[in-house]
Parts: C-alpha cells; structure tokens; sequence
C-alpha cells in the first residue's frame, strides 16, 4: 500500500517563532523518520504529506494514497486534532487511529469525563470553568486539580495546578484562563498512584500492550507529572510494572473506557489511584505520542517487550482489519 503520513512538524513552527510549550505536541522529525522505517519494514511505500495545510494542497493536486497514517495534533481550537480525519473523510480516503468525531470529544477533557461516568468507569468528580466567576460554582471538596482542558503533554500543568481552597482556586484559574484561551478543568484531587495503559486494537478486539507505573520525584512540581516533569523525565520520573492487582484493575477501567469512546487502533488511558487504591480513569490520548525514545506508549511497550516496530505493525494490523483493507 501507499500510506500517506500526516503529522505537525514541531521543527517548523519553532522557525515561525512558535514558543516551545505551544508546539510541545507536535512531533519531532525523528518520529516522522522511525515512523516510515518501520512502515516501510512492513512493504508499504510512504509518502509524506505533513500538516493539514499540506493535505488540503495534496488533495488539490489530485492526489491520493491508499491510507493515511495520521498523527497530526493540530495547533488552534477544540477541534484542532479533527480537522484532517474531516478532510479525509470528505476524500473516503481511509486512515488510521480515531475518527474525527471521537477525536473531538477525546480532546473536551470535560466531555469525556462526563461520557466515562455514564458508562459507570470510575472518574473523579468535576466542573469545567470556563470564566473566572464560574468558580463561584465549585461545591467540590479540596483539594482540587486544574488543568487546561485540551491541553496535552502536561501543557498548564504545574504544581500550583493542586489548589487547597477557593483563593488559590480562583487565582489559578484566572491564570490558565487568561494564558491557554479555552476553559478549565477542575477535578477532585486524587491522591493515589498513576499509571497509563498502552492499548492496541478497536472495540471487541482492543487489548492491552501494558500497564506503567508514573513515579515523579517530589523535587519536580512536587511529584506532579506536568510539563516540567514531563520534559525532564529522564532525571525525575522513573517508570514501573506494577503487582499484578493494580495491572489487572488499570487494564479493567482502561479498556471499558477505550471501547466506551470509540477509540481507535492504538493510543493511551491515563488512570490514578484515588486514596482508598480505587482505580479512576483520568484522560485518554487516542493520538498517542509516538517518539521511538521518549514517549510513554513506546515506553511502556519495550516494557513489556513489544519494540517500536512491532507496535507499529499492531497497530496498521488493526486499522486493516477495521477497513478491511
């Protein structure tokens, strides 16, 4: 097959002048390159094509693939991570992970959340705060947790992102607001272990690669996996298998929730201990980072002895399958 790739080149917007924690989710050229490696491996031919302002040239130009291998984040609004499954909808060119629709309610942090607990998954309770007054509304107990809520890569997390009472709720809130332009995410604390599940496969046929323990040190935002820990992981997290009840509960919470959105092909649940050790679902990356070295999917898969190509091969064996390709 020729398998177009799609992707948002971190490199190139830093050369627009794009700070570095605007693009912390686009990829690096050398996940691009490990990427077609290992498709080639597979006997596709690739081709690639990059942002969506590059697919819309593309298709322009009369030009098609037999599938498109997409992990564009995209840059701008809440549909930013849709806007090229839309296009390639709009083409009937099929292409692998989520469709555009999942895609959507997966980034709404708040949708998702809201999805999980109706299907009965454990999740911390929330309001999303979408203007400084609405924390006026907040009858959750503290501590409470802020993040952004179509933030990726721990973007606005930090360790004022655990508030203790409405004072330091409304002065963070303000802040994230005021800096990421798009409502907040306000949760219960949980205070228990983290872990994320790798997961390959959609529907009935999702099944896990593995589960990983997250261990922050107390000296990088306090022991809160943000985006400082996240960038310097190497020196102040390190990364576990847990016993095999913790594994069994996280892959329980993570699969019910993956089939419960509709997630596609491969990606991440994120899900934390609340402090009586009950698994929460905590959010959901169906457009996983794919790094060869540094992100956690890959990470997790070489830990329990799945290598990059493999987990590539995975998941192009589930989007076939799904297509029927």
């Amino acid at each position: 097959m020729l398998i177009g790739m799609t992707y948002d080149l971190k490199d190139d917007y830093l050369k627009e002048g794009f700070p570095p924690e605007s693009v912390a989710e686009c990829d690096s050229i050398v996940t691009i390159e490990a990427i077609e490696n290992s498709l080639r491996k597979l006997g596709h031919r690739t081709r690639r094509i990059g942002n969506v302002k590059a697919l819309v040239s593309y298709l322009a130009g009369d030009n098609r693939c037999d599938m498109v291998f997409n992990i564009a984040e995209g840059l701008f609004g809440l549909l930013r991570e849709s806007q090229i499954p839309a296009l390639l909808d709009a083409y009937q060119i099929p292409y692998v992970f989520s469709d555009s629709f999942t895609l959507a309610v997966c980034l709404h942090k708040g949708l998702t959340k809201e999805i999980v607990r109706k299907a009965d998954i454990a999740t911390a309770d929330f309001i999303v705060l979408s203007k400084p007054e609405d924390c006026g509304n907040v009858s959750l107990p503290y501590p409470l947790f802020l993040k952004p809520v179509a933030g990726g890569t721990g973007i606005g997390i930090t360790a004022a992102s655990k508030v203790n009472d409405a004072g330091e709720l409304e002065n963070v809130a303000r802040t994230l607001l005021s800096m990421y332009r798009q409502p907040v995410l306000a949760e219960t604390y949980l205070g228990g272990r983290e872990f994320t599940v790798g997961i390959t496969g959609t529907g009935a046929e999702a099944t896990s690669v593995g589960v990983m323990e997250i261990i922050v040190e107390k000296r990088s935002d306090g022991g809160i996996y943000s985006y400082k820990s996240k960038q310097d992981y190497e020196r102040c997290t390190r990364y576990e298998k847990p016993e095999s009840a913790a594994w069994n509960a996280c892959e329980k919470v993570a699969l019910d929730a993956w089939r419960t959105l509709g997630c596609r092909d491969g990606g991440r649940i994120d899900v934390k201990m609340d402090d009586a050790g009950t698994v929460n679902f905590l959010e959901v990356n169906p457009l996983a980072g794919l790094h060869p070295v540094d992100s956690d999917l890959p990470i997790l898969s070489r830990m329990h002895g799945l290598e990059y190509d493999g987990l590539i091969e995975r998941i192009i064996a589930s989007a076939r399958r799904r297509l029927a390709l």
